[in-house]
């Protein structure tokens, strides 16, 4: 879950973007500056407090060559503030944003096994038809939920996870099995 702080930026950057008609420029452009602080060697730098911030902002000019002016005043802004830990934060929200625009949602699937990618795709595609949409869809692994899934897409969620099903039955029992 992103932090306010991220919520925040990638709400501002993408009332720019969409104004500057630049969503899909930002969208990578973000995308690229995260996967580069990625690198530790680089974000170690970027957030040292010993290091100027001239040379802080040379090297990231350096690395980031061709990357939107305004991408790299955001960077250049995160690293001043020594919040450049939430730059991938940021570009996922603002990801999230563009694809809302363009009519696409976003299902984080939990499950308690790996899905093959045809299951990830049936999936997609059944809950596409449920919120008329394209759905892109996440997976997280978590064996406690013993079976079955449980889905958040936008602000719905559906839990139809074993371990639910369990407690449900336990509750309509008056809390006798253990």
């Amino acid at each position: 879950m992103a932090s306010a702080a991220a919520r925040r930026h990638a709400r501002a950057a993408f009332q720019i973007a969409l104004e500057r008609n630049e969503l899909d420029v930002w969208k990578g452009d973000l995308e690229r500056l995260s996967q580069a602080v990625k690198d530790p060697l680089l974000f170690t730098f970027l957030e040292n407090p010993k290091v100027h911030l001239e040379n802080k902002m040379k090297v990231l000019r350096q690395g980031m060559a061709g990357i939107n002016p305004m991408v790299m005043n955001l960077a250049m802004l995160l690293v001043s503030r020594g919040r450049l830990n939430i730059i991938g934060d940021v570009a996922q929200d603002f990801g999230r944003m563009v694809d809302e625009k363009k009519g696409i949602a976003h299902a984080d699937v939990t499950a308690a096994v790996p899905l093959s990618s045809d299951d990830e795709n049936r999936l997609a595609r059944r809950l596409g038809d449920i919120v008329g949409s394209k759905v892109v869809v996440s997976t997280d692994v978590q064996p406690e939920i013993i079976g079955g899934l449980v889905i958040k897409v936008g602000d719905k969620l559906i839990d139809g996870s074993t371990k639910s099903q369990f407690t449900a039955l336990k509750k309509s029992m008056g809390g006798s099995v253990k």
